[in-house]
């Protein structure tokens, strides 16, 4: 099975009140969000996607880079842009994480995107904790994620739990979603 791992990458972060965006903040000497592309890079998938908006991360060749003009109308616009682009790399699956996770390791999207079972939806699980991502979406569900408002796969998984599969994963969910978050995770 074909996969391409996307990441997005397009909201503003209102909440994180430092002087960059927070994609762009250092943690532990490179930007939170290349943290979160390096991990996706590593793992290997058939192809990469970000998708980007309110800023930029560095894109190196061979990443599929998709500029959502619409980032602002919330999550479930940067999902449609992300499909739109898998569906002309004719991939059978995507595997979708967070820009803002710099914690979820190569291992735990290879795990996702690897799963053997039928699930039509496979969910990370961290100690015990579910994702929220990254979360593999075969290409039979694209035609029901939402079009509009700012979430994902969410309500598709709690609509349908007999299509989702689990998948233990190394690493943690956490995100950066505030200054403090970063202080947080830069002082550990």
């Amino acid at each position: 099975m074909k996969v391409a791992g996307v990441l997005l990458a397009a909201g503003s972060g209102v909440r994180f009140t430092g002087d960059r965006h927070k994609l762009a903040a250092d943690l532990a000497g490179k930007p939170v969000g290349q943290h979160a592309l390096d991990h996706l890079l590593e793992a290997g998938l058939d192809h990469t996607i970000v998708v980007s908006g309110a800023t930029r991360l560095s894109i190196p060749d061979g990443v599929h880079e998709v500029i959502n003009v619409h980032w602002q109308s919330g999550q479930a616009s940067s999902l449609q842009c992300a499909i739109t682009a898998a569906q002309q790399l004719n991939v059978e699956a995507i595997v979708v994480g967070l820009a803002d996770q710099p914690f979820v390791p190569a291992s735990a999207w290879q795990a996702v995107a690897s799963t053997h079972d039928d699930a039509q939806i496979a969910i990370a699980i961290f100690d015990g904790i579910v994702g929220p991502t990254p979360v593999r979406l075969l290409r039979s569900v694209w035609h029901l994620l939402p079009t509009t408002g700012d979430h994902g796969a969410r309500d598709l998984i709690r609509l349908h739990p007999d299509w989702v599969s689990g998948v233990s994963c190394s690493g943690s969910p956490i995100d950066i979603d505030t200054v403090e978050d970063l202080r947080r995770w830069t002082n550990c």
